[in-house]
């Protein structure tokens, strides 16, 4: 009887093995890198605006007489930190902070200044402001005879129920977030183009309702109408939303990607929504006003706290970023279906041979 030896353990299955195990740690390899770089860049992103917040050609209004020599002396004591910007008197001092042309303002008075703030725009201007002007003495009092006193009025005062903003500052990154994790659902769930439109538009509609009346009624983070705020809110996420849904819909998965880091890493940490745009390093404050995070929370805080001042470019801004990514979506949804259709046959060629 013959016996047949076990086949050999080093046939061809066995000799690709050391490649696979190759393949697999240079992958884990790339892999592990790529998230620690991603990693500093996410810190970097985060934590850099953050260190770097100081005054950079705040725009304060100096009133009242002798309104020239107090920004003369600002303007020497602190250079590049104010928009110096005079006014004749305190009426119109006041119509610069409700009209959001001013962060704050100096009125000059015989008795000593007086500071107008706007804690509503940003409370950390607000502070720095009350701080400063305690340091100016009143017109012809004795260089020793100590700095008098300011009253400080906020005329435009932040929600009872969030006095410091940080509410507020901490409602952006969240809209973002949902934005994006909206996107990706609907993105990954819905294989239809035109019902995941509609399905961005829905989600904006309902998460701008429910965003508004959270952040109006159940936080009390938001004084104002509610269906302003809510219109806002709704913008906002709209323009989230369609961004990463219409860069997923045009080049694929990786546009989910492309549009979570556009967003999260670039517009979110130069949003300067818990500061001003005038306190991050120049360029970036200006440049984040022209993406959405930055642009939702400087609209729906003139919203909420200034009746609308000032709103024609953060809505122009979110109005160009959402029509921008439901254009994409509908393009996406055209190459979906020219792929789809099926290809002409050679019928007439071949009935001809």
């Amino acid at each position: 009887m013959t016996v047949t030896p076990p086949a050999s353990s080093t046939g061809p299955a066995s000799s690709t093995s050391p490649a696979r195990h190759a393949g697999s740690a240079r992958r884990a390899l790339v892999v592990a890198l790529g998230a620690a770089l991603l990693q500093l860049v996410m810190i970097t992103a985060f934590a850099w605006p953050s260190a770097k917040v100081a005054p950079r050609e705040v725009p304060i209004v100096v009133a009242g007489p002798g309104a020239d020599a107090v920004a003369a002396r600002l303007a020497h004591e602190r250079p590049g930190m104010f928009d110096l910007r005079i006014r004749p008197d305190e009426a119109s001092a006041c119509a610069a902070l409700t009209g959001r042309d001013a962060y704050g303002a100096i009125v000059v008075t015989p008795a000593g200044p007086r500071v107008l703030v706007a804690s509503a725009a940003s409370p950390v201007i607000a502070q720095q402001l009350g701080q400063m002007a305690a340091l100016l003495p009143a017109p012809g009092r004795a260089a020793g005879a100590g700095p008098a006193a300011p009253a400080v009025q906020d005329v435009v005062p932040a929600s009872p129920g969030d006095p410091r903003g940080t509410g507020f500052g901490a409602m952006v990154l969240p809209l973002v977030m949902s934005g994006i994790a909206g996107a990706a659902l609907l993105t990954l769930a819905v294989r239809s183009v035109p019902w995941r439109l509609a399905g961005v538009l829905l989600f904006a509609v309902a998460g701008g309702l429910g965003s508004a009346w959270l952040a109006r009624y159940g936080l009390s983070l938001l004084p104002g109408s509610y269906l302003w705020i809510a219109g806002a809110t709704g913008l906002a996420i709209l323009a989230c939303a369609a961004t990463v849904a219409g860069l997923a819909a045009l080049v694929g998965r990786p546009g989910l990607g492309l549009g979570a880091l556009t967003l999260l890493l670039i517009g979110n940490p130069l949003s300067a929504a818990t500061s001003a745009p005038e306190m991050l390093p120049r360029p970036w404050g200006e440049i984040g006003q022209y993406l959405p995070p930055g642009a939702a929370a400087t609209l729906i805080r003139a919203t909420a706290f200034f009746d609308g001042a000032r709103i024609a470019t953060p809505l122009a801004v979110l109005g160009a970023w959402a029509l921008g990514g439901l254009l994409l979506l509908s393009l996406g949804g055209l190459r979906n279906r020219r792929r789809a259709m099926p290809t002409p046959t050679s019928e007439p060629e071949a009935a001809l041979a």
